[in-house]
């Protein structure tokens, strides 16, 4: 910590809260589990996870990606409870898997796909939140499934709103977004004064006095159904009773260990994604040691299911808040770890003033920032190969979920590898020489069955009484589909006159 980052780390850490609290509340309402829950998660990822990570920039607390199974996991098991204890259990898997170096995978993500998914986050994010802009918060906040727990989906929602404008929320919603595009601009920026106040704080504040101004109005007038929800802690007996703590005589249940492997292992996953993405926003382009990561985010697991929380994984929706807010280390996520705690301990009072649809316009203006127009455009003009896996990422997540999302795009950017090494591995030529045609056949290192169709059809090519010389020079390794093939077509080519040369390749095994 320097004089030189902790003005920038302090701002960082204030946007990074104020984006944090309606997530981490509302994925704890999602989930049906006490919104302290959503807290403690926060505060957990905040300082313990980040501490013990090597990423500067990644925040890490309760995972939107993580309600459905949370869901499941509890109705499963049939408490809160025994599911915390699922947690700890997934939280030393996560280190196991730190420990065994599998943190590794991530590195074989292709860009496309993870640029593909931070545009998806980010249009997601854009249409989850322009409901809480118009004053209709059914669905809670933090929901990014596609299918809603109200019954609507990410799209009939939009619909269903407009049946139920709360005007009060619509006006603060406008002048929050409005707010925020003025302090985009360079007048802002550059100003001494201004620039000191991050704009989300300042839409706070304006949104917190406009929700007083509008109590006396009863067409403004906004309910407490459209503000910032709060667990009410006045004393030690409220803090207990927001507590939960886990449960163990679950332990030698088969559907125990299923929920403990399925937590760690798709925490694990999206954890590596999310730090993936995080890195390609990164600035200064650091990498994260993933297994450090891993085992960071085992040990929050941990102690989120030893203290009550949700599960944690690094949640890209904040890191990039964090990034786009100029956070200069690591200082900023645990100040807005911190402001989490304070502020419920402190100020749950102030903070239930806070109307939804100014935080909607915060989190609307963190989803363009994901979703540019220029991405598309850069990766259209990468050419296919980049543009299908890049936007069928993004269609199947918000069709489903993250992970399936993500899943879909690296097969289609596998079936474009495959292609690839089916089309270009093989170097081939053909020449007539002295009235005599020749062909040549150069093996790459590596020959596998996908190479089986492409020798079949050169194979087919070969004119009779020509000459073939097939060099294996520099291939370490050729798949037995493949080198029968070959070999059938030398057998073959005797009766079609057609001579073979074999350049350091030898038939049999």
């Amino acid at each position: 910590m320097s004089s030189k980052t902790i003005g920038p780390d302090i701002k960082a850490g204030l946007v990074v809260f104020l984006v944090a609290l309606p997530l981490c509340l509302g994925i704890a309402m999602a989930c049906n589990v006490p919104l302290f829950s959503g807290i403690i998660s926060g505060v957990i990822g905040g300082i313990l996870v980040c501490t013990i990570s090597g990423a500067r920039y990644s925040v890490s607390g309760p995972a939107a990606g993580l309600t459905s199974i949370v869901i499941s996991a509890i109705a499963t098991l049939g408490s809160y409870e025994i599911f915390l204890a699922a947690v700890v259990f997934a939280g030393v898997i996560q280190i196991l898997l730190g420990i065994l170096k599998a943190g590794g995978l991530g590195n074989y993500i292709p860009n496309a796909v993870i640029k593909g998914m931070l545009a998806g986050i980010g249009i997601i994010l854009i249409i989850k939140q322009i409901p809480h802009l118009f004053g209709y918060d059914k669905d809670p906040e933090g929901d990014m499934e596609f299918i809603q727990l109200d019954g609507e989906n990410s799209f009939t929602e939009l619909v269903h709103m407009v049946n139920f404008i709360t005007p009060g929320s619509l006006l603060i919603g406008i002048i929050s977004f409005l707010l925020l595009i003025v302090c985009g601009k360079k007048l802002y920026t550059t100003n001494k004064v201004f620039s000191n106040l991050p704009a989300p704080l300042l839409v706070v504040i304006v949104g917190i006095l406009l929700t007083i101004a509008f109590k006396q109005s009863p067409f403004l007038q906004i309910d407490e159904q459209h503000l910032v929800s709060l667990p009410v802690i006045k004393d030690i007996a409220d803090l207990r009773a927001n507590l939960a703590f886990p449960d163990f005589s679950f332990i030698g249940n088969i559907k125990f260990w299923t929920v403990a492997f399925t937590l760690g292992l798709v925490a694990s996953i999206e954890t590596l994604l999310n730090i993936e993405a995080t890195d390609k926003l990164d600035p200064e382009k650091n990498e994260t040691n993933s297994n450090r990561e891993l085992f960071a985010q085992g040990a929050g697991n941990m102690a989120a299911g030893l203290l009550g929380g949700l599960p944690v994984t690094s949640v890209i929706v904040r890191s990039s808040a964090n990034i786009n807010a100029g956070a200069k280390t690591k200082v900023s996520v645990i100040i807005h770890a911190f402001l989490l705690l304070i502020s419920v301990l402190a100020f749950p009072g102030l903070l239930s003033l806070i109307p939804n649809s100014a935080l909607a316009a915060i989190l609307i203006v963190t989803g363009f920032k994901l979703t540019k127009i220029d991405i598309f455009k850069q990766q259209f003009k990468s050419g296919l190969e980049q543009f299908l896996p890049f936007i069928i990422t993004i269609i199947v997540m918000l069709l489903t979920d993250l992970l399936k999302g993500v899943g879909v795009g690296i097969l289609v950017a596998i079936f474009f590898i495959i292609r690839d090494n089916i089309k270009h591995s093989f170097e081939t030529n053909s020449n007539t020489i002295d009235g005599k045609l020749y062909y040549l056949l150069k093996l790459p290192q590596h020959v596998t069955f996908f190479n089986k169709g492409f020798l079949i059809r050169f194979f087919e090519k070969i004119e009779p009484e020509s000459k073939l010389i097939i060099d294996g020079s520099i291939n370490k390794k050729i798949n037995r589909d493949s080198k029968d093939v070959i070999s059938d077509f030398i057998i073959t080519a005797k009766q079609k006159k057609i001579e073979i040369e074999l350049i350091k390749y030898t038939e049999n095994d």
